[in-house]
């Protein structure tokens, strides 16, 4: 992936979600319209899509779905670096279908609801009300599935696939307890600021005990099960990038002790090859090098004995 590669698909996340916002403002004022089969109502939606979760307390809605957009940013931002070749078609497709989502978040962050607003009736049927994101989110869909359908090869080619669950099991879980401890620690961490800050204002305002722990309790218990689910992303994601490092320097370790055994020291022979998408891409050349080197050496040491032998 080149700059401009990772600008056009941060640019498109960024666009999907403005586009989304402006639409929504244009929106607010809107009176009741139709043209046609389109229906075009302002409502308020304090629920997920198409009205999801209304019936939840609203502390618990509202954290709960605003962090999941927060979390889904983050998987988001991880799979695009985990995308092992360019494919932009799927890149794009995962920005609009973020974008979308993030819009809909950025609502429940500002507002504390989504503002939805189109709907289609045909006949006696009319359809949920939705808004610009929703649509939106369907063209990501759709990329992406005809993405990976199309270039399933180029993501999970055969030869690519690691025959081994670990390659360097204490490294990989060392490296992916390391990984999933720094996220959980930081999680803590803004764990306990929220919710004692949530805690002392609903005191400060209401010094109702009964109404601090109805906010409270399910706040604690949403922010702990989204700590918990990300704790375990963060240690696959860890296992996934491990990969990548402990991988290539295997497939070197390997390169080298078959070198100083004596094999594949010709010309034909194959070279080294680490999978698409793996760290030190610049061992492969580093072991060409030392291939080649090997050669000129042992050819070196025949002729001299050779002509030892003639003398």
């Amino acid at each position: 992936m080149k700059r401009k590669d990772w600008f056009i698909v941060i640019a498109v996340l960024v666009f999907v979600v403005l586009v989304d916002q402006f639409s929504k403002n244009w929106a607010s004022n809107l009176p009741e319209q139709w043209y046609g089969a389109l229906h075009l109502i302002l409502i308020h939606n304090h629920g997920a899509m198409l009205g999801l979760f209304s019936d939840l307390p609203a502390v618990l809605r509202i954290v709960t779905l605003s962090t999941s957009g927060v979390f889904l940013l983050s998987i988001y931002a991880i799979i695009q670096y985990l995308i092992p070749v360019r494919l932009m078609v799927l890149r794009i497709g995962l920005s609009i279908l973020v974008g979308g989502i993030l819009g809909n978040v950025l609502d429940r962050i500002l507002y504390g609801y989504v503002i939805d607003f189109i709907a289609v009736q045909i006949s006696s049927w009319h359809s949920p009300i939705w808004n610009v994101a929703d649509v939106i989110q369907w063209f990501g869909y759709i990329m992406i599935v005809y993405s990976v359908i199309k270039h399933g090869e180029l993501l999970w080619p055969g030869n690519n696939i690691r025959k081994v669950f670990w390659v360097n099991r204490r490294f990989q879980l060392k490296y992916s307890a390391l990984f999933m401890s720094v996220g959980l620690f930081l999680t803590l961490i803004s764990l306990v600021f929220s919710y004692t800050y949530l805690k002392v204002t609903i005191e400060e305002i209401s010094g109702n005990p009964i109404l601090v722990e109805k906010f409270s309790t399910p706040f604690l218990y949403s922010f702990s099960a989204l700590a918990v689910t990300f704790s375990f992303v963060l240690f696959f994601i860890g296992k996934l990038i491990s990969h990548r490092i402990a991988g290539p320097l295997y497939a070197f370790e390997r390169f080298l002790n078959e070198i100083l055994e004596g094999k594949g020291l010709t010309k034909n022979s194959a070279a080294l090859k680490l999978r698409a998408g793996d760290d030190f891409k610049h061992l492969e050349q580093l072991a060409e090098q030392i291939k080649i080197k090997l050669i000129k050496m042992n050819s070196e040491k025949t002729v001299e004995t050779i002509e030892y032998k003639e003398d």
